[in-house]
C-alpha cells in the first residue's frame, strides 16, 4: 500500500514554501501558483491532483501533491472556492511561481475562470489579428544596402610595388611577381598575394580578444559539461527532480577549493560497543554520527561554513547530515543537535528520518539544515573513498569498512586489530590542514575509547 506524502501546512510560518494564491482580474478568480518547497527548488512536478475541476474546496484542504527536488508534499489552499481549471495536469512540471490552477469563488465566476485559463494556455503576449482585405498592402521593404565594393586590384604586370616580405616569399616559392595581382593599398603586392599565387592556404588568424580570453582564466568559474551526441542504441532518461538537484549541487561544489585528509582508526572497542547496543536499535551509523558531533564540539571551525566567499559562518548547532541512498536518488536526513542527544534517542530519531526519506515525506528542515555530513559505505565492504563536499558546509566525512590489519605497537610487537580509514573533504577557505588534522585526532580518540558515547 502506497504511503501518503507529507503534508505541507500552509499556515505554519516556519515553513519556507507556500501555495501562493493571487487575484486574476476583476472577477473573484484566484491563480494557484507552484510553491517553493525548498530553498533549491526551481520547478516542481505535479504528482497528482487531490481536487478535480469542479470540486469545491475549503481553506486548509489539500488540493495537489507536488514533487520537489527532495520530497512529495500535499499542498493546501488558503482560500475557499471552486477548482475551475487545472492548468498543469498530473505528471507535468512547472517553474516555481507559475500558475498551476484557477480557483473561482462562486459558480458565477467559473466561466470567467475557464476563459482566463484559455488565455493563459495561449501564452502572452497574444498575436495581433491578421490585416483585413481592405487594408492597404504594406510598403515593400527597403532594398538592402549594397556591400561596399572591394578596391579594384591593380592590373597584373605592374613591377616594383611588392613588399619586402612578398619579394622574399616570391623568390622562395619561385613566383613571378609580374604575374601577381596586388590587393594591398594602391595595388601593392602583399605576402598573402604571393602565397595565393603559389597555391598556399592562408593560416587562420586568432582574434586578440579570443587570445586574451584563452590566456586569462576566470577565477571561480565552474566548468560546464560538454553536450555529447547520444550513443547509438542507447536510451536517454531525463533526470528526476531529485537527480537534477543532486547534479546541480555537485557541479556547484566544483567552485569550492576543497582538500582531503585520510586517517586510520582502530575500531576494536567500537565494534565491541556496537555488539552490546545493536540489540537496542543502535546502528553503527548513529555511533559514528555521535562521535563526529562530539569531535565537532571541540573543533567548531570544522562545523563552520563559507556561504559568500568573504566570511565565516560559525554554526551554533551541530547537525549531522547522513547520506542515504533511496530509490532514484540520494538524500541527507539531518540529525539535529547530535552532540546533545544520547545514542538511544539519536537511533530512534534516525529510524524515523530514514522511514520518511524512503517515503519521500521529509520536511525541508529535515534535509537542508546539516552543518557537517557523514557518508558511510563500510557496510558494502568499501575500504576507502572520497566524498564530494556539499555546498554550504565545511566538511564531509567518508567512512570505509573496518578490516583486520596487522599492527605493530611501540615496542615492536605485532598484533591483528580492526582498522578503518576515514577521509574528510573540507573547504580550504575556512578549514586548514592543521584544523582538520586536530579534528581527526579527536575523532579517533573517541572511536578508540568509545565509552564517552554512552554517557
Amino acid at each position: 500500500m502506497a504511503t501518503a506524502p507529507a503534508t505541507l501546512s500552509l499556515s505554519s510560518a516556519a515553513l519556507p514554501a507556500r501555495l501562493r494564491v493571487g487575484r486574476a482580474g476583476p472577477a473573484k478568480i484566484r491563480e494557484i501558483f507552484m510553491p517553493a518547497l525548498s530553498s533549491t527548488m526551481t520547478e516542481g512536478k505535479i504528482v497528482s491532483w487531490t481536487a478535480a475541476e469542479g470540486d469545491r474546496v475549503s481553506k486548509g484542504d489539500a488540493v495537489v501533491v507536488v514533487e520537489s527536488d527532495k520530497a512529495d508534499m500535499d499542498v493546501e489552499t488558503f482560500h475557499d472556492g471552486i477548482v475551475a481549471a487545472v492548468l498543469v495536469p498530473a505528471g507535468e512540471s512547472a517553474p516555481v511561481g507559475a500558475p498551476i490552477a484557477l480557483l473561482a469563488e462562486s459558480e458565477e465566476e467559473v466561466q470567467a475562470a475557464l476563459a482566463k485559463a484559455q488565455e493563459l494556455s495561449k501564452g502572452q503576449p497574444q498575436q495581433a489579428p491578421p490585416p483585413s482585405d481592405s487594408a492597404e498592402p504594406p510598403p515593400p521593404p527597403p532594398p538592402a544596402a549594397a556591400p561596399a565594393a572591394a578596391p579594384a586590384p591593380v592590373a597584373a604586370g605592374t613591377k616594383g610595388i611588392a613588399t619586402p616580405q612578398a619579394k622574399k616569399l616570391a623568390k622562395q616559392h619561385r613566383v613571378d611577381l609580374a604575374k601577381v595581382t596586388g590587393t594591398g593599398p594602391f595595388g601593392r603586392i602583399t605576402p598573402g598575394d604571393v602565397e595565393a599565387a603559389a597555391g598556399i592556404q592562408p593560416k587562420p588568424k586568432v582574434a586578440p580578444a579570443a587570445t586574451a580570453a584563452l590566456s586569462a582564466p576566470v577565477i571561480g568559474a565552474v566548468p560546464q559539461a560538454a553536450v555529447l551526441p547520444p550513443v547509438p542504441g542507447a536510451t536517454v532518461v531525463p533526470f528526476t527532480g531529485m537527480q537534477a538537484a543532486v547534479s546541480k549541487n555537485m557541479v556547484e561544489s566544483l567552485s569550492v577549493p576543497a582538500f582531503r585528509v585520510g586517517y586510520p582508526i582502530v575500531t576494536d572497542k567500537l565494534d565491541a560497543l556496537y555488539e552490546k547496543v545493536k540489540s537496542k536499535g543502535v546502528t553503527m551509523t548513529v555511533l559514528l554520527a555521535k562521535a563526529a558531533a562530539m569531535a565537532l564540539a571541540q573543533h567548531p571551525v570544522v562545523n563552520a561554513s563559507c556561504r559568500d566567499g568573504k566570511s565565516f559562518t560559525y554554526n551554533s548547532n551541530i547537525n549531522i547530515a547522513v547520506a542515504v541512498a533511496i530509490d532514484g536518488g540520494l538524500i541527507t536526513p539531518v540529525l539535529e543537535d547530535a552532540d546533545k542527544l544520547d545514542i538511544y534517542l539519536l537511533s530512534q530519531k534516525w529510524k524515523e528520518l530514514v522511514k520518511k526519506a524512503r517515503a519521500k515525506q521529509l520536511q525541508p528542515n529535515e534535509y537542508s539544515s546539516g552543518t557537517f555530513t557523514l557518508s558511510n559505505l563500510g557496510m558494502f565492504g568499501v575500504d576507502r573513498f572520497d566524498a564530494i563536499l556539499p555546498p554550504g558546509q565545511g566538511g564531509i566525512m567518508a567512512v570505509g569498512a573496518s578490516k583486520p590489519t596487522v599492527v605493530a605497537d611501540k615496542d615492536g610487537f605485532f598484533s591483528v586489530k580492526s582498522k578503518m580509514l576515514v577521509n574528510v573533504t573540507a573547504d580550504h577557505r575556512i578549514v586548514y590542514g592543521a584544523d582538520l588534522a586536530a579534528f581527526l585526532q579527536t575523532f579517533a580518540k573517541i572511536i578508540e575509547d568509545p565509552e564517552s558515547l554512552t554517557l
